[in-house]
């Protein structure tokens, strides 16, 4: 792998003060975890796997390349003291260099930092602050289960760029109960704060969680697709009202450099090793992904073995579909290969889902409408 070609780390924290109703991610609360999984020794724990990873990346030839993006994820990385998000990134930095112009992002709820928290993390090297927004609205926040008053958003946001950190914003959309009118007003209310970034995510409510089971017992309605495609179309008009531009299906930026580097190399398929329980990595074609629990996680770190659970070499096949899937979110749109792929793509112009001059160039660029079925290109795309 030659040195130049882009390479990141995921740090993934495990910790949440509180359980939201409609998240599944791998992410614990002090009473779900139990004895055994210590969160005062989870930067120790990180940088044992950071060790090892790099031991690992030198026998299979890939190391030599520094660190081009960070990305700190969870969970809710800011529950950690803000001394140990910095040993954690010192740890990435120490073992395979951070490039000069490397993005270093953290995730954080709005009650999880302050101004001096967001001074320490810029002066140890974190350059972006993501904030779990998710709505500007009481009521939906509820729904939710998120914990934050929503005027704490203004303020956090107002200490993040006194710190000189690049601001995004995440926000949900579909929550049960929420109108077009609450949607209107979160959107107006993130515009109001002149983010550098947006993300706006279609609410899932996944088996499992405490929202699907409210949903099975009659006490929410589910999701509505309409709904939040129309709610799509509100902010993504909003967002290009006030200059910012789509570059991914859930995600707008004021400018090219505000775009998040580290999830556009997810999209891009390039190379990264995800640090933490759970997390999953990437290498030259070759997928893997840590046990899950952070105590087994631990005690795999503690016998002096990397915590992987299982990989899965990627085929051609596998290799080509996944270009497909993840790089057609791209604005730049995806370079359509094959003959029979190619000749898709006048229907889908016809249609509405692509641009038509990308398209006479083999080129499949989504159109809003596409953007909104881009699941439905890609299964044409592929077949």
């Amino acid at each position: 792998m030659p040195p130049s070609s882009p390479f990141g780390v995921y740090l993934h924290v495990p910790f949440c003060s509180v359980r939201c109703g409609y998240c599944d991610f791998n992410t614990y609360t002090a009473t779900e975890l139990g004895g055994g999984a210590s969160q005062a020794a989870y930067a120790r724990t990180a940088a044992q796997e950071i060790a090892l990873a790099d031991v690992e990346l030198r026998r299979r030839g890939l190391a030599g390349r520094e660190v081009s993006t960070v990305f700190f994820g969870g969970g809710t990385p800011t529950l950690l003291p803000t001394a140990d998000l910095a040993s954690m990134l010192a740890s990435v930095r120490d073992t395979w260099g951070l490039a000069s112009d490397a993005e270093v992002t953290t995730e954080a709820n709005p009650d999880s930092v302050g101004l001096e928290d967001l001074v320490a993390l810029r002066e140890a090297g974190f350059t972006r602050v993501s904030f779990g927004m998710q709505s500007a609205v009481p009521h939906v926040l509820a729904t939710l289960d998120r914990t934050h008053d929503p005027e704490r958003v203004p303020q956090v946001v107002a200490w993040a760029k006194r710190a000189g950190l690049a601001v995004s914003l995440d926000l949900i959309y579909g929550t049960p109960g929420e109108s077009v009118q609450d949607w209107r007003a979160s959107v107006a209310a993130v515009l109001a704060l002149e983010p550098d970034h947006v993300s706006a995510y279609a609410l899932t409510i996944e088996p499992g969680t405490k929202m699907h089971a409210r949903v099975r017992r009659g006490e929410l309605p589910g999701v509505d697709g309409d709904d939040q495609a129309t709610k799509y179309e509100v902010v993504d008009d909003l967002l290009e009202q006030a200059g910012y531009g789509w570059y991914e299906i859930s995600n707008w930026a004021r400018s090219p450099e505000q775009r998040c580097r580290h999830n556009v190399a997810y999209w891009r398929s390039h190379d990264w090793w995800g640090i933490g329980p759970g997390a999953h990595s990437h290498l030259a074609g070759t997928r893997f992904w840590n046990v899950k629990h952070p105590r087994a996680y631990a005690q795999r770190l503690e016998d002096g073995e990397l915590p992987i659970q299982e990989t899965e070499a990627l085929t051609a096949e596998q290799v080509a579909d996944e270009q497909v899937l993840l790089g057609i979110r791209l604005v730049e749109g995806l370079p359509v290969e094959g003959r029979a792929a190619r000749a898709q793509l006048p229907a889908m112009v016809q249609e509405g889902l692509l641009e038509p001059g990308a398209a006479a160039a083999g080129i499949a660029r989504l159109t809003r409408s596409g953007r909104l079925l881009a699941d439905t290109v890609v299964g044409r795309l592929v077949a």
